[in-house]
């Protein structure tokens, strides 16, 4: 058996039957391309954008104890502690809301500045954010930092999917992609440790917010040093900005220090011109406008796209995590009545769940993980159901579902969701369709969290966990029907032959 011919560094990539390997490029049996690749090099390409995943994780982790802190009396450190209820929803959603501008301006601005600026502007933004935060005077500037902040999270989640999906080696993109949930889970660990660690001291609130500004720092750096995308240089040549030989030129480059000492000048000339073919071929050349997005190929890829980050939200995915400290106390665990260490110990499970479908996604493919891990979800929500409905004494019940829940999140929804995203557009418009999704899917998350205390209310929390089992079914019929395998095809072939 081949192999692809990856460097004694890597990993060895297993070719099938009658593959053969040409000038640095393996054929496959089925006329598909497979590029060769250094594990070591692909590394950090993809850690730097994932530092962004990694710092929005971490805001969401690091501000359940913050809030604890800003808010105690002892150890807020500050004159205005007593904070009302709709203040508490600003400093809790403030990154939230800066994140749905932040998605916003990415439909204006990314395919202007690539996939790379984007990224240094959003870390940017987060080290800004970050510092504002910790040394806010008083409530004003500290709402303003967590907005910042969030505007940040905005374009570094629009953008670092991209940048890891047209970078990465086709054979490994939905891992590394995939591997970037990991990083937000991860993150969001981080973040409630750094909590638990700071919780009690003077000010520490302003020490788990300034925390994340030395991985800004990193990231900043680490962006400025990487090459540009090779797929966006060659998408502005075809476009008109700039010459076509000098993009070319500069995608090769670019595409060698992706590849590292696996990717000769021949090899890496053959691939930037097998993708300069497919994007001709594709029709490039003009650029993508507002009306275009909902037409063609693009409005199949957005509702695709769009249709799953939407289900990803409505399926209950807050809610169900707001009621899990409630769960695991009636359940009798003496851990739940520690706030921070319940987290932590979801937020293990969370990481251990994700690690698995990293693992799996490039082997099993997208579909066979969205329905095996979308049922899961489908029948934890009814358990969820019966439990405050029918079966109140039975705590286990409710325990086994919140476990069941959280793990199938993340072997599907979690990470597929982001990867199918970022694969699934046509080039020209896939930055403008990556904000779309992008969008809909923190406006998503702020409409269920803010209307779930109000819809319990009304019909209360059995039913409502119902409803979500409700949309749970739909979201599997909308898998089953529209959304399509992309494991193993190059974003080209995904193009050419899916949409």
């Amino acid at each position: 058996m081949e192999t692809t011919g990856v460097d004694p560094e890597s990993a060895m990539v297993p070719l099938l039957g009658n593959e053969r390997k040409d000038k640095g490029v393996v054929i496959g049996r089925e006329g598909k391309h497979r590029e060769t690749y250094s594990v070591v090099a692909a590394i950090l390409p993809f850690f730097f954008p994932a530092l962004g995943g990694f710092l929005y994780g971490y805001d969401i982790g690091a501000t359940s104890g913050a809030t604890i802190s800003i808010q105690s009396v002892t150890s807020s450190g500050t004159t205005w502690y007593d904070l009302s209820s709709i203040e508490i929803g600003l400093q809790v959603s403030g990154s939230l809301y800066g994140a749905l501008i932040g998605s916003v301006l990415a439909y204006t601005v990314s395919d202007f500045l690539g996939r790379r600026r984007e990224l240094i502007i959003g870390a940017l933004l987060y080290l800004i954010g970050a510092l504002l935060t910790a040394f806010a005077p008083n409530f004003p500037v500290m709402v303003i930092g967590r907005f910042i902040y969030g505007i940040g999270i905005g374009l570094s989640m629009h953008a670092a999917p991209l940048y890891i999906a047209e970078t990465g080696p086709t054979q490994i993109r939905g891992r590394l992609i995939s591997l970037k949930e990991f990083f937000i889970v991860f993150g969001m660990l981080s973040g409630y440790i750094t909590g638990s660690v700071f919780v009690d001291i003077v000010g520490g609130w302003r020490y788990i917010y300034g925390s994340s500004a030395i991985l800004s720092l990193i990231m900043i750096v680490g962006m400025w040093w990487l090459p540009a995308s090779p797929r966006w240089l060659l998408l502005c040549a075809l476009q008109g900005q700039g010459s076509m030989h000098d993009a070319r030129e500069s995608a090769i480059s670019c595409y060698c220090n992706l590849r590292g000492k696996t990717a000769d000048n021949s090899s890496a000339t053959e691939e930037i011109d097998i993708i300069i073919d497919e994007l001709s071929y594709a029709g490039q050349h003009r650029q993508g406008s507002f009306k275009e997005v909902f037409q063609g190929k693009s409005l199949k890829a957005l509702k695709i796209g769009a249709g799953l980050v939407f289900f990803q939200q409505i399926t209950g995915q807050p809610s169900v995590l707001y009621y899990a400290a409630t769960i695991l106390q009636s359940a009798g665990f003496s851990a739940a009545s520690d706030a921070t260490r319940v987290s932590i110990l979801l937020g293990l499970f969370k990481l251990i769940m994700t690690g698995i479908a990293v693992l799996a996604v490039d082997r099993l493919g997208r579909r066979p993980l969205l329905l095996g891990g979308v049922s899961g979800i489908t029948l934890s929500l009814f358990l969820l159901a019966s439990y405050y409905t029918l079966l109140k004494d039975a705590a286990l019940v409710a325990v086994i579902a919140l476990l069941l829940y959280v793990g199938s999140y993340q072997l599907s929804f979690g990470p597929i969701g982001w990867l199918m995203i970022s694969e699934i557009f046509p080039l020209r418009l896939r930055g403008r369709g990556m904000s779309i999704s992008v969008f809909i899917n923190f406006a998503t998350n702020a409409l269920v969290t803010f209307a779930f205390s109000p819809i319990e209310t009304l019909i209360g929390t059995g039913a409502l966990f119902g409803v979500f089992g409700l949309v749970a079914i739909l979201s599997l019929i909308f898998i089953f029907f529209i959304v399509p395998e992309t494991k193993g095809l190059s974003l080209e072939e995904i193009e050419s032959k899916i949409l």
